[in-house]
């Protein structure tokens, strides 16, 4: 059976948007993968198709109603765990997304208004995913990402699996620089090394830019990769804290 992805959605118009290109559309029609949109609007109990109202308490905006989202989701079915896309969620992370590309499938709600009743994500057991610490519109850009980082590690996706074991965060470190023809632009050379015809050279360098990247510009995955390496290193810091 096929990964497949639910997205409930008040626009779901949006997908598959560039799902339905490149690696993910050509594995969407090659069935390695499917993808069902959910209009919760569907689920509304008035003439208007309402979803949203305005939050006990005062304030600016709206709120999803627990009862037509709970709707939403009893209507639909689909598999694998239910999923909030929002700003406050946990940080989405190569690992994570290993976990769900490993699953029958995801279910998607992409948030909108203010946010979403809490009860329904206590009654449901939503998890909230956050691709970062930045607001966007709505759910559904975080979800086409997600889906999409999801995809290409299912199987006969990618071409070469090799790939995806040399790309950013497959080690926990940033990926290493690549180059391509012309050796010579713009009198910027390639690194000798990678033209030297030495596999052995070639592999250490790799690896050494990418650990130099990332101490650069991701110290945090660098901390976590020293720790994960030294654990007692680990230990003594948080001792120190203290």
């Amino acid at each position: 059976m096929s990964w497949r992805a639910t997205v409930l959605t008040i626009f779901p118009e949006m997908l598959p948007g560039p799902l339905a290109h490149s690696l993910a559309g050509k594995a969407l029609k090659a069935g390695l993968w499917r993808l069902e949109t959910v209009d919760i609007r569907n689920f509304a109990g008035d003439k208007h198709r309402s979803v949203d109202d305005a939050p006990f308490g005062g304030g600016p905006g709206m709120v999803m109603r627990p009862d037509v989202l709970d709707a939403a989701i009893a209507g639909v079915g689909g598999v694998g765990p239910l999923i909030l896309l929002s700003p406050r969620g946990c940080r989405l992370d190569q690992q994570r997304v290993r976990e769900f590309a490993e699953m029958p499938g995801v279910r998607l709600i992409c948030g909108r208004f203010e946010g979403v009743d809490e009860r329904v994500l206590e009654a449901r057991g939503i998890e909230e995913v956050s691709l970062g610490d930045f607001v966007l519109s709505g759910g559904e850009p975080a979800a086409i990402a997600l889906i999409d980082a999801c995809v290409r590690l299912l199987p006969g996706v990618v071409g070469c699996a090799e790939a995806l074991a040399e790309e950013s965060f497959a080690e926990g470190l940033l990926e290493y620089p690549q180059y391509t023809r012309p050796q010579l632009w713009q009198g910027r050379a390639v690194p000798e090394v990678l033209v030297s015809g030495d596999h052995g050279r070639i592999r250490t360098w790799r690896r050494a830019e990418a650990e130099r990247l990332t101490r650069e510009r991701r110290p945090d995955l660098w901390e976590r990769r020293l720790a994960v390496q030294d654990p007692a290193a680990e230990h003594d810091r948080d001792r120190e804290v203290e």
